[in-house]
């Protein structure tokens, strides 16, 4: 077996959530201490890690970013590596993605180019955001770099295929938690209690109104309301309520929009329903655009250089908080196929294991073009 493909099963069955992803941590240090220390300079950070690996004369930096952490999610595979954590699993493919990483960087210690590279490993991509802390961090200054590129996994892509596209690539994300007080009772006597259960449930359809009567049709907005907690026994009127959800749009103008009309909606229940309503936006990721000329070169360059099948995707409203690193420094996000049946933060979501090794020398291949 690939022993890529070994570290990512071992990878797979210890899956964390963000800033406590203290077992991946040290998993992934006592692999690169296992690596010939001569030309690397290794930094943690908080519960990620910065890996330089110096140049032989070095011109620029190029980044390589690798995201670590799970999901809250009960794995359903039966498979034989599954997660050892009941509530945790890799359901996004960040364990494809620090294996890929780790050749990645295996590779370049063995076989220096020119120019330096940064490996970030990085916490807490899922929530709540570790990108933008560590791209503000003391190490992250010290060792800025001129490029950076990442990938992600798509299980809707065959092996040996990658989907990219120039500018705009993920949507702009916004956690969305609302919280209802009012006054609970029996339920045979409604008029003398304040029933939360129906002030969010009105607010939730509500909601919906903000996309078809308050943002251009041509514009693109996704409210989403995951989940709904009220009551506690069928005979008593509830008195608390909480809605959490995700708000996915293309633009940051069209976010903060979103976020007014909502704010606006809470005053209305809170008046409507005497109660009160404190909204929360949580976590909120920028949108990831990638850089037109890079992008383009590293297209052009797979589709010429390599065996892999290059496809223009379309955006997608899918999250993440690369964006914040894009913003600051040039670089890419690309899809990377691994046909799945499940797909992204689903329980038995089974990326085809091929995909590491494919990715691994591709990488490889264009770095040591634009490192050279």
């Amino acid at each position: 077996m690939n022993s890529f493909v070994q570290i990512r099963r071992e990878l797979h069955q210890i899956p964390e959530l963000g800033f406590k992803e203290f077992k991946t941590q040290a998993y992934l240090l006592s692999y690169i201490h296992s690596l010939p220390q001569e030309r690397i300079q290794i930094k943690k950070w908080e519960t990620g890690i910065f890996v330089k690996v110096n140049g032989l004369q070095p011109t620029k930096m190029i980044g390589y970013r690798a995201d670590i952490d799970g999901l809250p999610i009960v794995e359903e595979t039966e498979l034989p590596f599954k997660s050892l954590h009941e509530t945790e699993m890799h359901a996004c493919g960040h364990d494809f993605h620090m294996s890929i990483a780790l050749g990645v960087l295996t590779h370049f210690v063995n076989h220096p180019i020119k120019d330096d590279l940064l490996f970030i490993f990085q916490p807490a991509e899922e929530a709540p955001g570790g990108a933008e802390p560590m791209l503000k961090s003391a190490v992250m200054k010290e060792w800025w770099p001129d490029m950076i590129m990442a990938l992600h996994i798509a299980p809707e892509y065959p092996v040996g295929t990658i989907a990219v596209k120039e500018g705009l690539l993920f949507a702009n994300t916004s956690e969305l938690f609302i919280d209802f007080k009012g006054k609970g009772g029996h339920a045979a006597r409604p008029h003398l209690a304040n029933d939360m259960t129906v002030a969010a449930c009105t607010f939730v359809t509500q909601l919906q109104s903000i996309v078809s009567r308050n943002i251009d049709p041509l514009d693109s907005v996704v409210i989403t309301v995951g989940k709904i907690a009220s009551g506690t026994v069928q005979n008593i009127i509830s008195e608390t309520a909480r809605l959490e959800g995700t708000i996915r749009t293309f633009s940051e103008e069209t976010m903060e929009q979103v976020q007014q009309r909502i704010y606006d909606m809470a005053k209305g229940i809170e008046l409507g329903f005497q109660c009160e309503v404190k909204v929360d936006f949580g976590a909120m990721y920028h949108q990831v655009v990638n850089d037109s000329v890079l992008t383009r070169e590293f297209m052009e360059f797979v589709e010429h250089h390599t065996d892999i099948n290059v496809i223009e995707c379309k955006e997608a409203m899918t999250g993440e908080d690369f964006g914040f690193m894009l913003k600051e420094i040039r670089g890419f996000m690309f899809w990377l196929g691994v046909e799945s049946d499940y797909g992204l933060h689903h329980a038995k979501l089974l990326p085809n294991e091929k995909a590491i090794e494919v990715a691994i020398k591709m990488i490889t291949k264009y770095i040591a073009y634009k490192g050279d």
